[in-house]
Parts: structure tokens; sequence; C-alpha cells
């Protein structure tokens, strides 16, 4: 996927970057020459991506009022960002309304909801400034289609497209673009473990599906869309792989 860059030195910081598509997007935006600040609570895996790509890593909980104060006087000291990447979050548990977890959805709403608000309030004064500020959230499909066993986090992901859509009529008028990238099924080092808990139960997530997406595929739609013309705004992103036509649809076994 080709991507139109510009001639005007860009940077970026990204969170959720130390695994999956976070670290993906991280890799993939510093090959292409952009500054970048990776940021995620994981300061081992922080050091050795900054170390591999030369990424300024960034260890912080974006949930937490100081350490995003924290982020943004950094961020601001070392000459600031024209993109934010937001990454981080996830999913915990796959039970049914009738037996769900109040910790669980707690956890997800602060770290879907919640922590993508506090970044993005914090930094759109620096990202209107540029003239040319870029908010990309990646969401998921599970915020627009519910599904058995995943109301809290459909209910966490819904949220947040909410508030992208709304922070794109917003900020329209600061010319800052707000894009949304709702992937479907993509195998990552941790996402399904991290929900289930086992690693038997997260490999039958996987189990029999010939070509699930992969973080690198992701990445390769975020860096497209942040690097396009800036009058360019991707909107509203499903990306799938081929096996899964449909949320409720995914295809196991050889296609073709």
């Amino acid at each position: 996927m080709t991507s139109a860059n510009t001639t005007v030195p860009r940077s970026a910081l990204v969170t959720g970057a130390s695994t999956g598509i976070g670290e993906a997007t991280v890799r993939r935006l510093r090959a292409d020459g952009w500054t970048v600040f990776a940021v995620a609570r994981r300061e081992d895996r922080l050091a050795a991506l900054a170390e591999e790509t030369g990424a300024v890593a960034l260890t912080a909980d974006i949930a937490e009022d100081d350490d995003v104060a924290r982020l943004l006087a950094i961020v601001g000291e070392t000459g600031g960002i024209d993109t934010l990447v937001n990454v981080a979050g996830g999913a915990r548990g796959a039970d049914r309304v009738a037996e769900a977890s109040v910790e669980d959805w707690e956890w997800m709403f602060r770290v879907n909801v919640l922590g993508t608000l506090k970044l993005t309030r914090a930094f759109l004064p620096m990202l209107r400034a540029t003239g040319h500020g870029t908010v990309l959230n990646v969401t998921s499909t599970a915020g627009h289609v519910a599904y058995e066993g995943g109301a809290g986090y459909n209910a966490a992901k819904f949220g947040q497209a909410a508030l992208n859509d709304a922070l794109r009529l917003e900020e329209a008028e600061h010319n800052v673009r707000v894009i949304e990238v709702a992937p479907g099924l993509v195998q990552t080092e941790e996402f399904a473990l991290r929900r289930l808990g086992d690693a038997d139960a997260a490999a039958k997530v996987y189990q029999g599906v010939e070509s699930p997406l992969l973080a690198e595929d992701v990445a390769d739609l975020i860096a497209y869309a942040v690097q396009a013309p800036h009058h360019v705004n991707l909107a509203h992103v499903t990306i799938r792989p081929v096996a899964q036509p449909a949320a409720h649809k995914l295809l196991r076994g050889p296609l073709g």
C-alpha cells in the first residue's frame, strides 16, 4: 500500500506501542521517516522497540491524569506532534450480560474510552496549532455490531466510536482530521489471550482461519491514512480478512 508522503517532517504519538497494532504502527511510521513517540505501560518492551527503531519510548498509563500531563510536557519540550494515533485498548472476558463482571466492564471503559478521551483532550491544542493535525483512533468492528458475550467490549468500542464521530464534527473548523480505523479479526500476540486468559482458548479464536489479519496489515492502513494529503479524510475505515466477510461470519478452512 503506497502513501502520499509530504515534504514536511511528520511526528506522531502512538499508544499501545508495546505490542500488536501499536508496535507495528511505530515500526511502520519510523520506516517512513517519522519522529515517533511510542507510549505504553511496559518499559522493557518499549526500550527494546526504541533501540531497534529509533522511536522515543515514553512509559505511561494513558488513563492516568498525571501520566497524560507528563506526556504532554515531554512531547511539547521536544518539538511536538502533528498526529495522534490512539491504539491502546483491549477486551476482558466474554461473559453474557446476565453474568457480566462489573470490574471487567469498568476496565474496558477506562482503557478504551477514558484513555482515548484524556489523551486526545490534552493534545488537541498542540494538534490545532500545527494547522494540519490528525487524530486516528483504532476502534473495532465490535464498536459497530454487537454479539453474544461481547456486551462490555461492544459498549466500550461503541462509546469510543461515538467519541470519534463527535470529535470529527467539532474539530473540522480547526482543520484537525479525525479518522477511525475499525479492524475485524486480527491475530496479534496478546489480544485474545488477555481477553480469555487462557492460551488454548485464545488459539481457538484463530483456529482454521486461513489468513487472519496481522498487526502489520492494520499498520499499513494507518500509515496510508495519516500520510494521505490532509484534505483527504478516511473518516470510517473497516478492515477485515477475506475470511470474515461480516462481523457474524468467519470462514474456517481453505478459501477458493
